[in-house]
């Protein structure tokens, strides 16, 4: 009885153990809890996150605008972000601590998102109409270099600065002829809100000049270069949660229900998936595993961002993107 008793306590004293032993990793998402942030909850309920002594906590965002400098002050040691405008805010603000480590979106959502009914299904359409934008959107924060790639006149184009909240509803109801946005989310809320399908344009840039990423994970440079093995282990679980979430997309999204019961599943499901076939399984993502660069491809693209913004200092890809953290890329393989 005793033995039993003193196995017992033992037992206990190692799991608590595990569970001492789990480093907490506050987790910044660029937006809110919808489909493509089913991957990151997947490796909580999976484990994939626990096997690598790591106990993570997600917060949702306002955009890439928001979780940039919530990584680069501390307050988050990882987050989720668009890497062009990590490039920018690294170009204003030299020396600031934060990289991108790990490429999820390889192919960008940025879109343009317009209404057949309303004139818009290729980019010159914009030209005499009303673009609705939300100032920190990602996608608005490539447009210049989009407008430069397909020799649209902006004199033509009045912009007017919307909200996130009320983006899609002022294209529902024609308040504006077309919206910036990521392609999955804007083009479903549309579909939300009432609009039929075969009425919604989605532009997508990378498919008229765009050579630019999309969104990575970030990591505060101070932090990471303290925990390499806290990095690794974190973009090992997310390559393995997004892994899982491509196998099953349906589960994926029952993680992403615990967190958010408010959500539509079909519909989420439907964003999810579509993220996965336009973004994250590319042929390159394929090919070497999720998470990698180009080097030629990122030398284009500072190439394209300097079209159409000035940097203040040499555009240096080695400040924006490194891949000392990545694990093999057979633990990155997304099939």
């Amino acid at each position: 009885m005793i033995k039993q008793t003193f196995a017992a306590f033992a037992a206990t004293v190692a799991l608590s153990g595990t569970a001492l032993a789990e480093t907490a990793v506050p987790f910044a998402l660029d937006w809110k809890f919808e489909g493509p942030a089913a991957p990151y909850f997947v490796a909580i309920d999976d484990g994939y996150f626990g096997e690598q002594d790591l106990s993570v906590e997600i917060s949702a965002g306002q955009g890439s605008l928001d979780a940039i400098p919530k990584v680069a002050t501390g307050a988050f040691p990882v987050g989720f972000a668009d890497i062009n405008s990590l490039i920018k805010f690294l170009d204003q603000n030299p020396g600031a601590p934060v990289t991108a480590v790990m490429m999820i979106y390889d192919k960008p959502p940025f879109a343009v998102v317009g209404r057949k009914s309303l004139g818009v299904e290729a980019p010159k359409d914009l030209e005499g109409k009303v673009l609705g934008a939300p100032p920190p959107d990602g996608a608005w924060a490539q447009f210049p270099a989009f407008a430069s790639a397909n020799d649209l006149d902006m004199s033509k184009i009045t912009v007017e600065p919307v909200g996130f909240p009320t983006r899609e509803p002022m294209l529902a109801e024609g308040n504006v002829a077309a919206i910036t946005g990521f392609s999955f989310s804007s083009y479903l809320n549309l579909v939300r809100l009432g609009v039929p399908e075969e009425d919604i344009s989605t532009i997508l840039m990378a498919d008229y000049g765009l050579q630019l990423y999309g969104n990575a994970i970030i990591v505060n440079t101070d932090y990471a270069a303290e925990n390499p093995e806290v990095i690794t282990g974190f973009l090992t679980a997310v390559a393995a949660g997004w892994k899982d979430a491509i196998a099953d997309p349906a589960g994926a999204i029952d993680s992403l229900i615990e967190r958010n019961p408010a959500a539509d599943a079909d519909l989420e499901q439907r964003r999810l998936q579509l993220s996965i076939e336009a973004n994250v399984l590319t042929d390159y993502a394929e090919a070497n595993g999720m998470g990698g660069i180009d080097p030629a491809r990122m030398d284009a693209a500072l190439e394209q961002l300097a079209e159409t913004y000035e940097f203040q200092n040499a555009p240096d890809a080695a400040l924006y993107f490194t891949d000392a953290y990545l694990p093999a890329s057979t633990a990155r393989m997304l099939k």
